[in-house]
């Protein structure tokens, strides 16, 4: 039997439109346009996937399109609108990784968001947090990845650096402080990861990943 899982969502629904260029991603917001946190997190190593894509231009389209289907099913499941027994079939590869990762799937409850848009005028950065919940009873932000193979904990740094700035807009915005974050794996390699840490462990490496971009912005 699927579980069902219970929601109190807090009201973030104002709109953000998007904005991609040479330089990333932006998000028209409130109070300004403002950088993505994932460009942001991920400026250093921007050349490297670059050359990566257009180097692999299958295999990247093929990533990205694993991605946004997996996050659409598992986004649906969240919200009690879908499940592989009962909803719209998806490809093998979609319903193994969802079916890999489902049991931690199954550990979220009392959900507060899923995909929803922040910002922050103590970071200037927005974005859409995948899910902010309970994971094991500790609320927390959540991300969900998709992967070729299994990751280190080190190679998951930015990671951890996007899901801090969530911590730090959703604070913000509603008070609410979460000293938790879980990112969520499942990888064609047959592993499930949790890669889970606190966001005030990462404030400082976040606000050095900020002003390394703005440097070189000038």
């Amino acid at each position: 039997m699927s579980k069902v899982f219970s929601h109190m969502k807090v009201d973030l629904s104002e709109s953000m439109e998007a904005e991609t260029s040479e330089t990333g991603r932006k998000y028209r917001t409130p109070i300004g346009d403002l950088p993505s946190v994932t460009t942001v997190v991920g400026w250093e190593k921007r050349k490297f996937f670059a050359a990566w894509r257009r180097e692999n231009p299958f295999e990247s389209k093929r990533v990205c399109q694993r991605g946004n289907i997996l996050h659409e099913k598992i986004e649906h499941y969240l919200d009690n609108d879908w499940t592989p027994e009962t909803g719209e079939k998806v490809d093998d590869l979609t319903l193994e990784l969802f079916n890999q990762i489902r049991p931690e799937l199954d550990k979220i409850d009392n959900i507060l968001a899923l995909e929803a848009p922040l910002w922050s005028e103590a970071t200037m950065l927005a974005g859409r947090v995948d899910c902010i919940a309970e994971y094991n009873g500790k609320l927390s932000i959540i991300d969900f990845k998709g992967s070729t193979s299994a990751k280190s904990r080190n190679q998951c740094f930015s990671y951890f650096l996007q899901a801090t700035a969530y911590a730090i807009a959703f604070e913000e915005r509603t008070g609410t402080p979460i000293d938790n974050f879980a990112i969520l794996m499942t990888s064609e390699d047959g592993i499930t990861q949790v890669f889970e840490g606190r966001p005030k462990d990462y404030a400082k490496a976040l606000l050095e990943a900020i002003e390394k971009y703005h440097a070189d912005q000038g």
